[in-house]
């Protein structure tokens, strides 16, 4: 009989890390689901504890990450693929953002992924097998007002991506990135976006009038949302098991129409013509 793959996840507590928890868990996986306070979980943990690890990982917590992956090996003795799915959003004018806030964006979106990633290869190079799916953002693609540090950690994420998809083909590790775009619905991302932005506080009067046209348009964006956190759990799975050398699975409503834009322009100037007009 052939043993269960056993997936690594952070950013399980909510959204797409749970919802992709329990699918794994489904579809018969070991499921090794971390997060910053696993002591709050009352979900995954109801589930059958030969198959499921709940543990503490943060990714601003260097420390945390050697002892959760040593963990899920101990007691499942191999790791298959690694879902880096933690992440958020940050908002705001750009100048009143304190290096620090900056800091913490870039920590949990890119540092913190890749410290996971380069904890972890080791063990997939020894197995002589691997994957690793990053949950990146149509963020990662185009800009947005108000926006700044999310779209840099996200361009970011794409570019590492894609450059690490290279090298791990030759260890036979997979590298994959899903991209959901027009929004999501069922997480906390919006949420959570638009605290960050009002925990910067005020900015600069003569940003008034640019700030009050963009929270109309920001609304529109999220009155579009269509896409749940199970469908891109099912893109998800369909990436970690189809077999296929792709790199990029787009999920989302493109009514806006900036993925066209970006891979439909024919040139710079065009693109940035499109994208300006939804925001004037």
């Amino acid at each position: 009989m052939t043993a269960p793959r056993t997936i690594f996840i952070t950013g399980a507590s909510s959204g797409i890390g749970l919802a992709s928890a329990k699918l794994f868990y489904e579809q018969g996986w070991n499921v090794i689901a971390t997060m910053r306070t696993p002591e709050k979980d009352t979900e995954l943990k109801t589930l059958d504890s030969s198959r499921i690890l709940v543990n503490r990982l943060d990714l601003q917590d260097y420390s945390s990450i050697e002892p959760a992956i040593r963990a899920g090996i101990e007691k499942f003795k191999t790791i298959n693929l690694l879902l880096n799915n933690a992440g958020y959003g940050q908002g705001g004018i750009f100048e009143c953002i304190p290096r620090e806030l900056v800091q913490e964006q870039f920590d949990v979106n890119l540092f913190g992924l890749m410290d996971v990633t380069r904890t972890l290869l080791p063990h997939f190079r020894a197995n002589g097998y691997g994957g690793v799916i990053n949950v990146s953002s149509g963020a990662g693609f185009w800009s947005l007002p108000m926006s700044t540090m999310y779209n840099a950690s996200k361009f970011a994420l794409e570019g590492f991506t894609e450059a690490l998809s290279y090298e791990l083909q030759s260890q036979n590790v997979f590298v994959k990135s899903i991209v959901p775009h027009g929004g999501v619905t069922q997480t906390d991302f919006v949420d959570r976006f638009h605290g960050t932005s009002t925990a910067i506080g005020e900015s600069p009067k003569s940003y008034d009038e640019f700030k009050a046209r963009i929270a109309a348009s920001y609304q529109k964006m999220i009155a579009g949302a269509s896409v749940s956190s199970h469908d891109v759990t099912q893109t998800i799975y369909d990436a970690a098991t189809d077999g296929k050398v792709q790199l990029r699975y787009f999920i989302g409503n493109d009514a806006r129409g900036f993925l066209k834009a970006r891979y439909e322009s024919q040139s710079d100037e065009e693109y940035m013509t499109l994208m300006r007009a939804y925001f004037e």
